[in-house]
């Protein structure tokens, strides 16, 4: 294992993690470990130490998002490169601000992948062409307005939020259900850089007041 990078593959589908070991590892100087869960990847990112952490952000006992900071509070010269089916410019916004290095999706060709785990293991930053494209320009659209990455239905939330409504209310309001509403506003979080639930409020009361 001597000269190899040692990369961490956390992801809950087996399918996938084996699929990345192979291209890793028949691409040459890569050694692959492989975590299924974020627990799994906290305990084997503190034993094996990887030179890189390919992440998920789908995990089925948390989200890759809260993920990020807890590895580099454990190793801040670990690298971290997401690789994810989400294509939306919002989780590659949140992504990076909580200290990962790259992205790229599961929709990359195969050498794009490893290209981005070579660069990002050696010291550089990466984004895929589709992702840096949609990323500059959900930045343009949120210098004209801050609300752009909102669907319709996630501002109707938002608006009745802001108006003091429970979630049960708002799912009785939409005629949506209770999981739904609350998925929509932890969207809303992720969406517009969002940290807790008071900065939801705020921002929900100041949409309310523009549109009433």
């Amino acid at each position: 294992m001597t000269g190899l990078i040692r990369i961490l593959v956390v992801d809950d589908h087996a399918v996938v993690r084996a699929g990345c070991r192979q291209l890793l590892e028949l691409s040459g100087g890569f050694f692959v470990a492989e975590a299924a869960s974020a627990a799994e990847a906290l305990r084997l990112a503190a034993e094996l130490r990887p030179g890189l952490v390919m992440l998920d952000l789908n995990l089925p006992d948390g989200s890759g998002l809260d993920l990020i900071p807890q590895l580099l509070a454990g190793d801040a010269a670990i690298r971290i490169l997401v690789f994810t089916m989400h294509e939306d410019p919002a989780y590659v916004a949140r992504a990076l601000e909580g200290g990962a290095h790259g992205f790229v999706t599961k929709g990359d060709d195969p050498d794009t992948i490893v290209e981005a785990a070579r660069q990002v293991a050696s010291g550089e930053f990466f984004l895929s062409r589709p992702v840096a494209q949609n990323l500059a320009l959900m930045q343009s659209r949120r210098r004209k307005d801050p609300l752009a990455p909102l669907t319709r239905r996630e501002r109707e939330v938002l608006l009745l939020y802001g108006q003091g409504k429970t979630l049960a209310d708002i799912a009785a309001g939409l005629g949506i259900s209770y999981k739904t509403a609350a998925n929509s506003c932890t969207s809303i979080k992720t969406k517009l850089g969002l940290a807790n639930t008071s900065e939801l409020m705020r921002i929900a009361v100041a949409y309310g007041a523009t549109t009433g």
